[in-house]
C-alpha cells in the first residue's frame, strides 16, 4: 500500500474545497498563560460534522469510481469517521453503512442517521465493530473504507496542516491526537516537507496504547482499549498510519483520562470552545510538557468537538 505524498494533498485540497470552508487557527491570551508560550488552536471542531475527518471522506467518497458508488460504501467507527462518510456519501449520492461498538456516542449516531446512513451496532468496542464491518464487506460486495489503511484518506485529513501552516508559518511545535493516525500522518508529511525543523508529537490516552507502543517499539502492537475518548479509542495499530508516523513522527505523548477531562473544561474556559475528549488531548499535551514549550510558537489540533452530553457532565463535575 503506497502512502500518499506531499502533491497527493496538495491535489485533495483542491478537490475538497468546493464542500467545506477553511477552519480558523486561533491563539488565546488565556491559553498562551496557561501553557506560558504563544499557543495556536486549529479549530476542526467547527467543521459541519464536528470533526477533522470530513476531508478526508469527501477526498476519498469524491474519487471513488462508478462502481464502488454503486455497490455502496462501509466502514466502522466510533462516531467522527462514521460522520465524515456518511456525509461525503450525501454529497455523492452513496449508499453507507456504518458499524459501530454498541455503547456509541448516541449523539454521533443520531448524525449519522441523520445524514442518510444506515448504522449498526455491534461489539463493545471499535475493534470488534471493525471486524464485524470487515466480514459485512466481504459478504455484500461493499466498498469498505478502512478507517487508518487509506491514502485518500490522510491526504485529505492532511489538508488542514496546510491551512494551519499557511496561517502560521512559524509554527514550531505541533501537537496531534491519536486514534488510527490519519491526521497524525498527513501533520507529519506536510510539516516535514514544509519545515524539517517542526516538531510533530502524536497524543493518545494511557487507556488505550495500541498506537503509542507500535510507535515505541516499532511493530503493529495491540493493547487494552478502555479511554472514554472515542477519537482515539483503537486496541490496534494500523500498518500505512504507523510506517508514516515510523519515519516522520518526533516524540508521542500519553494523557490520562483525568487530563482529558481537565483539558476539555480549559477548552471551554479559555476559547469557549467545545472539545470532545480526543480534541482536548493535544492540550493536555502541551500542558504536560509545557517547559519545554517555552519561547516557541506551538499548534495544537482540537480534532473535534461531538462530546456527548454524559462525558460534558463528566468533565465538569
Amino acid at each position: 500500500m503506497q502512502a500518499p505524498t506531499f502533491q497527493d494533498i496538495l491535489l485533495a485540497q483542491k478537490q475538497i474545497k468546493p464542500y467545506l470552508a477553511r477552519t480558523p487557527l486561533h491563539s488565546y491570551s488565556a491559553l498562551n498563560e496557561l501553557i506560558g508560550t504563544t499557543t495556536y488552536v486549529k479549530h476542526e471542531n467547527y467543521q459541519p460534522v464536528g470533526a477533522f475527518k470530513v476531508r478526508g471522506g469527501i477526498n476519498l467518497v469524491s474519487r471513488m469510481s462508478v462502481g464502488e458508488r454503486t455497490r455502496g460504501v462501509i466502514s466502522a467507527s466510533t462516531g467522527n469517521h462514521g460522520q465524515s462518510v456518511a456525509y461525503a456519501a450525501r454529497l455523492f449520492g452513496v449508499k453507507a453503512t456504518i458499524v459501530v461498538p454498541e455503547q456509541a456516542n448516541p449523539g454521533k449516531v443520531a448524525a449519522m442517521r441523520g445524514m442518510g446512513a444506515e448504522v449498526l451496532h455491534a461489539g463493545a468496542n471499535f475493534d470488534e465493530a471493525r471486524l464485524h464491518c470487515e466480514e459485512l464487506a466481504s459478504m455484500h460486495g461493499y466498498r469498505y473504507i478502512h478507517p487508518a489503511n487509506e491514502p485518500l484518506l490522510i491526504a485529505g485529513v492532511g489538508t488542514y496542516a496546510l491551512e494551519m501552516l499557511e496561517d502560521e508559518p512559524e509554527l514550531q511545535t505541533i501537537f496531534v491526537p491519536i486514534g488510527g493516525g490519519s491526521g497524525a500522518s498527513g501533520i507529519c508529511l506536510v510539516a516535514k516537507t514544509l519545515n524539517p525543523a517542526i516538531r510533530v508529537i502524536g497524543v493518545q490516552a494511557a487507556a488505550s496504547p495500541a498506537g503509542y507502543e507500535s510507535w515505541r517499539q516499532h511493530k503493529l502492537v495491540t493493547a487494552p482499549n478502555r479511554t472514554a475518548a472515542e477519537g482515539v479509542a483503537t486496541g490496534s495499530a494500523f500498518e500505512l498510519t504507523q510506517s508514516i508516523l515510523w519515519d516522520h513522527l518526533d516524540d508521542f505523548v500519553l494523557v490520562s483520562e483525568e487530563e482529558i477531562k481537565q483539558a476539555i473544561v480549559w477548552m471551554l474556559e479559555c476559547t469557549h470552545s467545545l472539545a470532545e475528549g480526543a480534541g482536548a488531548a493535544s492540550l493536555a499535551a502541551a500542558y504536560k510538557l509545557r517547559e519545554r514549550l517555552q519561547g516557541q510558537r506551538t499548534g495544537i489540533v482540537c480534532s473535534g468537538g461531538n462530546a456527548s452530553l454524559a462525558s460534558l457532565r463528566e468533565a465538569l463535575a
